[in-house]
């Protein structure tokens, strides 16, 4: 049964609270220009880095960004690689090839080079960062590999696939959820699968879609994020995706702070 279905799409029309079209339109209105890719990547980095328990503060990534302060490299390593992992994206096609090698770069210093872009072999419990509860098994390393590749077989169907803006929205929220689900590496999902539901929002709707500003509003309401990743069920084989729409309804809430 396929994950990335549009089983639960009149369920989501149902419950937005904002008109994605009219939302994303104004967003499309900024200028595109090297420096507000910048300035919108590095908040999105950042707070993405935050996500998985990075210390340094949004502001004064920003300064080490866009004035080029420096800072320990322990403080900016990761989220550097991660902004290259992000410029990447932005200059290549969404394709799986592409997508492992945006990966190897995010996880640059984070993992032996052995294990950057190498599906897990072992079984996995995925941890709340901050209070270090068990939030939810990831796929069974008997399955994990398996289930990634049929994600990729859908995730190319859709990429081929003409879809409306609204239907784009619910879709990248969704390839954000099934990925962390299947949770393929032995680390760097989480900011990866943020990474990904902006790459198929540019995918299908154009450069401005990186202002984005999903991986901020996470982070600004992540108990809520945890909560609704934790709502589909703890176990993988018991997954239950008709409890997603309050996940998949957050990246539209993410366009009202826009």
């Amino acid at each position: 049964m396929k994950k990335l279905s549009d089983q639960y799409f009149s369920t989501y029309l149902s419950m937005l609270d904002i008109d994605i079209e009219a939302a994303f339109a104004q967003i499309k209105k900024r200028e595109w220009t090297a420096e507000s890719f910048r300035f919108f990547t590095a908040v999105s980095v950042m707070s993405s880095s935050r996500i998985e328990g990075e210390s340094m503060e949004i502001d004064s990534y920003l300064k080490h960004k866009l004035q080029n302060i420096e800072y320990l490299p322990n403080l900016t390593e990761k989220p550097n690689d991660l902004f290259e992992a992000y410029e990447f994206a932005r200059d290549n096609a969404l394709t799986s090839e592409n997508f492992f090698t945006s990966y190897s770069i995010a996880t640059r210093h984070l993992l032996p080079e052995s294990q950057r872009g190498v599906v897990r072999t072992g079984n996995m419990l995925i941890m709340e960062q901050q209070t270090q509860r068990v939030q939810y098994e990831a796929a069974p390393a008997s399955v994990v590999a398996k289930e990634f590749d049929d994600f990729w077989v859908e995730l190319r169907e859709l990429l081929q696939k003409e879809l409306s803006t609204a239907e784009v929205f619910y879709y990248a929220s969704l390839i954000h959820l099934v990925f962390v689900k299947i949770h393929p590496f032995n680390d760097g999902n989480g900011r990866t699968a943020r990474l990904l539901e902006k790459w198929f929002l540019n995918a299908k709707l154009g450069e401005q879609a990186w202002y984005v500003g999903s991986e901020h509003y996470y982070y600004k309401n992540l108990q809520s994020y945890y909560h609704n990743l934790a709502r589909v069920g703890l176990f993988y084989d018991a997954l239950t995706y008709e409890q997603s729409i309050p996940f998949l309804l957050m990246l539209p809430d993410a366009l009202k702070q826009a």
